[in-house]
C-alpha cells in the first residue's frame, strides 16, 4: 500500500492510496497539501480506515503545487570525493562533509518536477550532467516524517565546479527533478540499512553506467536533516527534502539526450526517465 498522486477528471492532484494497482481516495484528505497538514496519526487512521471510493487516473509526480522540493548535499562519502574532484574549489566540500550544519538548498516546485516515464531535462550551456540518485523523504509541518520517494536530483556537474556559488543554476531548473513513482509510507518503508539503492543509465540497448549504495552510508540522520531545514522556516503545506547521493558517475561521464537513468530502491519502486536537453527556449524542451 503507498500513497500516489493522480490526475483525474475533476482533480489534476488526487491524492489516493494505491494498492494492488488499485486507487482509492481518502475520505477527508484529498489532495497531498491535505495530508501534509495534518498529524501523521491522523493520516493514518484515515487510511487504515479504506473507506475511500475507488477511482482512475493517470500517476503523476507525487508532488503538490504547493509542496517545495528541497536537497540535502554532501550527505555521503562519495558525494565529497565527487564535488572535490570537479570543483575548482574542493575544500568546501570537505568542510561541508564534515560540519556539524547540513548543506541544504532549494531545488524545485511541482512546475520544475517530473514523475515517472517523463522527460528528465540537462541544461544545454553545460559540459557535462549528471544523475544524483536518491531517497526523498516526505515531511508534514509537524515536521513528522510520513513517507519516502524516490528522487533523480539531476546536476550540471560543470556550472557548479566551475563556482559553487552557481549551485542554484546547477541544480534548479525546468525538469532538473524527477520524483516518484509514488510514496511509500514510513510505517510500511524498509529501515534504512534495507533500503539498498541502484541506479543504471542506458544508451540504447547498453549499460553505460551503474553503481549501488544504500540509505544507511548517509553520514547524517534524517531527524538531524528535518531539524536544520525546519530552522527560521515554517513549511505549512509540507516539504519534500532529498537527502543526497551516494553514488555519482566518473568525472569523464557526460549523459546523453535520449539516455534513459533508471533508479531502484528496495521498498520504494523504480523510478525511470528518459533525458531531454533544456535548450534556451525551454518551450521546445519539457
Amino acid at each position: 500500500m503507498k500513497l500516489a498522486v493522480i490526475s483525474t477528471s475533476s482533480n489534476p492532484f488526487a491524492l489516493v492510496v494505491s494498492k494492488n494497482g488499485v486507487f482509492k481516495t481518502i475520505p477527508g484528505i484529498p489532495t497531498l497539501t491535505q495530508a501534509l497538514q495534518i498529524r501523521m496519526s491522523e493520516l493514518k487512521a484515515a487510511i487504515e480506515k479504506d473507506a475511500g471510493e475507488v477511482v482512475t487516473g493517470e500517476l503523476v509526480p507525487p508532488v503538490a503545487p504547493e509542496t517545495e522540493v528541497w536537497g540535502a548535499g554532501v550527505t555521503y562519502l562519495r558525494s565529497r570525493d565527487a564535488r572535490k574532484e570537479e570543483s575548482d574549489t574542493p575544500d568546501v566540500y570537505q568542510r561541508v562533509y564534515e560540519a556539524d550544519r547540513p548543506e541544504l538548498f532549494f531545488k524545485a516546485t511541482c512546475r520544475r518536477t517530473v514523475g515517472n516515464g517523463d522527460p528528465i531535462g540537462i541544461r544545454y550551456d553545460s559540459d557535462a550532467s549528471v544523475p544524483e540518485p536518491e531517497v526523498a523523504i516526505v515531511v508534514n509541518k509537524f515536521r513528522e516524517i510520513i513517507g519516502f520517494s524516490i528522487c533523480n536530483d539531476m546536476t550540471a556537474r560543470t556550472i557548479e565546479g566551475e563556482n559553487p556559488l552557481y549551485l542554484p543554476q546547477a541544480k534548479s531548473y525546468l525538469g532538473s527533478t524527477s520524483l516518484g513513482p509514488d510514496i511509500t509510507l514510513s510505517w510500511l518503508a524498509p529501515s534504512a540499512a534495507e533500503m539498498s539503492i541502484h541506479a543504471e543509465i542506458k544508451r540504447g540497448s547498453e549499460i553505460v553506467w551503474q553503481a549501488d549504495t544504500a540509505l544507511s552510508g548517509l553520514n547524517r540522520t534524517l531527524p538531524d536533516l528535518v531539524d536544520y531545514l525546519f530552522r527560521c522556516q515554517t513549511f505549512p503545506d509540507g516539504v519534500i527534502l532529498s537527502t543526497g547521493t551516494g553514488i555519482i558517475p566518473p568525472l569523464e561521464f557526460i549523459t546523453k539526450e535520449g539516455d534513459v537513468i533508471s533508479i531502484t530502491v528496495n521498498g520504494l519502486g523504480v523510478l525511470s526517465n528518459p533525458v531531454v536537453t533544456i535548450s534556451a527556449d525551454v518551450n521546445e524542451a519539457i
